[in-house]
């Protein structure tokens, strides 16, 4: 048995979960709707190389990604540079080895692109007014949507294609209608450069799909079905759509295994859990609480109560829980199992290179994921 703390990736589970949200846009009558998985939630080889297989498109951040798309063989033309942060030699760099799309949300990105990848295709970023998702980006991307139409028409004319606006209503985003609100802005976007002489190919609905985890979480239907009834009352019907998931097709893939390191009772009374995974090496995810894993142990059905659960490191904010109820066996010990499941996002992408001199989280694809 290989020593914790390691994730487990099922492929096959990308797969299903690949072919459910196809198949619930087609369901929505959003069908021809393109997928572009973002790679950054899970960068694992056989997961890109299964999605690429199945028709998807990849948002790549960075020139690490580009290159490990390029060495896997996935197609350059399948590829877009998302990420609205960006040096210009990246940009060149990119356009090199033939990713003929990006994102932006600045001016000055903008002129970067038309410098050194021109003629590209270009996706411009806008902040929709969309409510708070569970782990939200804040106003650290995106522009105005008038300032989306300005540089779009910038776009035209600096001549690079313009692909259309672009929005994103934040990682784990639990309410159907934040993607109703972004696709009738983007609508006006696109009336708008209609009337410039643009012609947009297809609005992109960013990511943000949820996966459940402690609490429920809407299912893709329900996400396809906003994104639908929205795109057939703002936009004209000849505009597709891109849909961007990322947690949405690994998530529920992976599991994480770890060990308990130690229990202890802290002068307040509390009971800490210590395991040997935490924020640095896995658990990002738990910064400010935002998402609430579920943990299972060997122990399950023995009497439980409330633990502070913290990771082995000697930061003091390597805490994953301490505001959020979390319940485990009172019968914990060091050395015992803990399986963390539906933590295939944003995981092993996530750890630190060696803090504290602890390994970044290892990876394990196997065929058949249990809890």
């Amino acid at each position: 048995m290989p020593e914790t703390p390691y994730l487990v990736i099922c492929p096959e589970q990308v797969r299903a979960n690949f072919r459910a949200l196809a198949g619930a846009l087609t369901a929505a009558r959003t069908q021809g709707t393109r997928i572009r998985y973002a790679v950054k939630a899970a960068p694992v080889d056989a997961v890109l190389t299964l999605l690429d297989g199945e028709g998807a498109e990849f948002d790549v951040a960075s020139v690490g990604e580009i290159d490990q798309c390029s060495r896997l063989g996935i197609e350059a033309g399948k590829l877009c540079y998302g990420n609205p942060i960006k040096k210009s030699a990246h940009i060149a760099y990119a356009h090199a080895a033939g990713v003929r799309r990006f994102a932006f949300d600045t001016e000055d990105d903008l002129l970067r692109i038309a410098e050194h990848a021109p003629g590209a295709e270009v996706e411009c970023r806008f902040l929709a007014a969309a409510p708070e998702s569970r782990t939200p980006f804040g106003t650290k991307f995106g522009c105005t949507p008038g300032e989306a139409f300005r540089l779009l028409v910038r776009a035209r004319d600096l001549g690079l294609t313009v692909g259309g606006p672009y929005f994103h209503v934040g990682s784990q985003q639990l309410d159907p209608d934040a993607w109703r609100i972004g696709v009738e802005q983007a609508g006006e976007l696109v009336n708008a450069l209609a009337d410039k002489g643009i012609t947009v190919g297809a609005v992109n609905v960013g990511g943000g799909l949820p996966i459940s985890y402690a609490e429920p979480a809407p299912e893709p239907g329900a996400i396809a079905t906003a994104i639908a009834e929205s795109a057939t009352r703002y936009l004209p019907a000849a505009t597709g759509l891109i849909i961007e998931p990322g947690r949405a097709l690994v998530g529920n893939a992976g599991t994480v295994h770890a060990e308990v390191v130690g229990v202890r009772f802290a002068p307040d009374g509390r009971r800490w859990v210590y395991l040997d995974i935490g924020r640095y090496n896995g658990m990002a995810e738990t910064e400010n609480e935002y998402i609430a894993y579920r943990f299972v142990t060997d122990r399950d059905g023995d009497p439980v109560a409330e633990a502070v659960v913290a990771g082995p490191t000697c930061d003091g904010d390597d805490v994953l829980y301490q505001r959020t109820k979390v319940l485990l066996p009172t019968t914990l010990r060091a050395g015992d199992r803990v399986r963390i499941p539906h933590t295939g996002a944003y995981t092993a992408s996530y750890s630190s290179v060696s803090f504290n001199g602890f390994p970044p989280l290892t990876v394990h694809v196997s065929g058949a994921e249990r809890e």
